[in-house]
């Protein structure tokens, strides 16, 4: 090596030295002289709180469903002609049709051509025309007001006014938002504070929507588990609340408790009973109550009924509706509407502090606004056609279509499973999944545990390698230790439906054969 390559290998080590303390990059000679520049961003200098993110409903089981698809469009044989995903609530596209009326008056959104058309009924267009006004430029590619369009937030109070026998709603107090789950984080956002014991911890459900787990993960919040109890068709019981309560609050602050009603994805719905108990329990332990009520108006056995959070609170008197905090939130993607893609809802906030709520609003401002398209829509879903108009009478029976079939396929998933020796599946209340308990033998446990396998996802990726039916493993929404579940939609159509449980039973049955 002479004097000059040596000292250009001196002044790049130096360089590497000094990148190295000040935590850039560091240059790396290849065989062939040339410098490659390490990345900025690798696994070990990313978010560390990104990685410990999971989010089962769309995790490795979907993604291998996805590989399956490619393979057969590819034309690869397989045991199965098709994959059939009931891994998640997408209704659409699982067959559900969409409401008519709320289609005719998107479309007349979108391209405002067709107001001229004579297709289109009365009612439909003096909707769009109204929407339209309120939107700037009359056009719905517009930005909005950062809460939402002034107009579909006034319409959305008072749908909960009607909804909840006349107790006032404010416009004030409602925020649209991408779906419910944008909502859920910003309210998230707004509570985790503090480190070490007085880090902010929130209460979820288990069985729960992996949206909370993966929120409060990214967010470094903790996590306080309170289990539904399975036996009794996944009630909540406040001494499981409180014992909870208890545990964490030996290392954490404790300071929400979200409640997922209907439930997903256990599908019971809390008796107007449970509720007061739940709302007298936030009260007397100062904790900020987060109702998830996506699945409202999902209710199918009887003697159930959905009660909202608020309705209840207000209610109970001004001892509990003048103080306990309160947020709901609702969705455009659930219910009979099933426009998951169109990203609508809203959330409304009770008794939030003056201070707190303009944080709120400062903080919605910086994702400008949510999709005007999803106001438009969740405007329709809370003012739809009224008596006389042209649109009511095929709206309401579009209407009840879908919440009967919807009822009838609960009854049929849990009729089915339950005759499957090994399964055993609780009434599916509400919502749009069954969660059975399946029964797993200790020859599979011990296959699963030693490729580094959750059973239940190892019992869900078999059955999707053989049958094509793409299943979420319990173990993606917390299961108490020892028990092994799976989620099922109850969306697709009944033909589909039937081959699909017929194919879950055959399968279980084998299953338990060869590890016996």
């Amino acid at each position: 090596m002479n004097h000059g390559t040596a000292l250009l290998w001196k002044r790049r080590a130096l360089s590497s030295l000094s990148a190295t303390r000040r935590g850039l990059p560091q240059e790396k000679m290849s065989e062939n002289g040339m410098v490659s520049r390490a990345k900025v961003l690798t696994i070990d200098t990313m978010n560390p709180t990104v990685k410990k993110v999971e989010y089962a409903v769309r995790g490795p089981i979907v993604q291998r469903a996805v590989e399956l698809e490619r393979e057969l469009s590819e034309g690869m044989k397989k045991p199965f002609a098709e994959v059939i995903k009931a891994n998640i609530g997408d209704a659409h596209a699982m067959g559900q049709q969409p409401i008519t009326f709320f289609r005719q008056v998107l479309a007349l959104c979108s391209y405002p051509e067709l107001l001229n058309d004579s297709t289109f009924p009365e009612d439909a267009k003096s909707r769009a025309h109204r929407i339209l006004q309120s939107c700037g430029g009359n056009s719905m590619g517009s930005y909005s007001a950062s809460q939402g369009i002034d107009s579909v937030r006034q319409d959305v109070a008072r749908y909960i006014e009607r909804r909840d026998g006349g107790v006032p709603c404010d416009p004030d107090d409602i925020y649209l938002t991408t779906g419910a789950s944008d909502g859920i984080v910003t309210m998230l956002k707004l509570l985790v504070c503090g480190e070490g014991a007085a880090r902010t911890g929130v209460m979820i459900s288990i069985p729960q929507y992996p949206l909370y787990s993966a929120a409060l993960a990214e967010l470094g919040a903790v996590q306080i588990n309170y289990y539904l109890n399975e036996e009794t068709c996944w009630s909540l019981d406040i001494g499981e609340l409180q014992r909870a309560l208890d545990e964490a609050r030996q290392y954490c602050n404790p300071r929400a408790l979200c409640i997922i009603n209907p439930g997903n994805p256990t599908g019971q719905v809390q008796s107007r009973e449970c509720i007061e108990d739940v709302i007298r329990f936030a009260a007397k332990e100062r904790l900020f109550l987060m109702a998830d009520e996506v699945y409202q108006d999902n209710v199918y056995a009887e003697g159930c009924q959905f009660h909202s959070f608020k309705k209840v609170l207000f209610e109970m008197g001004p001892e509990y509706s003048n103080t306990v905090e309160l947020a709901s939130f609702h969705s455009t993607s659930k219910c009979y509407m099933g426009e998951c893609g169109f990203r609508g809802g809203y959330m409304e906030i009770i008794n939030m502090d003056d201070e707190v709520k303009a944080q709120l609003t400062k903080l919605v401002s910086v994702r400008l606004c949510p999709p005007v398209p999803g106001q438009a829509l969740m405007d329709l879903v809370v003012n739809p056609p009224q008596p006389g108009e042209p649109s009511y009478d095929n709206f309401i029976k579009e209407r009840t279509a879908t919440l009967s079939a919807l009822a009838q396929k609960a009854k049929l998933t849990e009729q089915v499973l339950n005759t499957v020796q090994g399964i055993s599946c609780n009434p599916v209340q509400g919502a749009m999944y069954s969660f059975p308990r399946i029964t797993i033998p200790e020859k599979a446990i011990k296959e699963a545990t030693d490729k580094g396998q959750q059973p239940d996802m190892f019992y869900c990726m078999k059955m999707l390698e053989e049958t094509g039916i793409c299943l979420v493993p319990g173990s993606g929404f917390g299961q108490k230790d020892g028990t092994y579940h799976f989620r099922m939609t109850i969306l697709p159509p009944n033909d589909k439906l039937q081959i699909l449980l017929n194919k879950v039973k055959e399968f279980h049955q084998r299953f338990t054969q060869q590890y016996s």
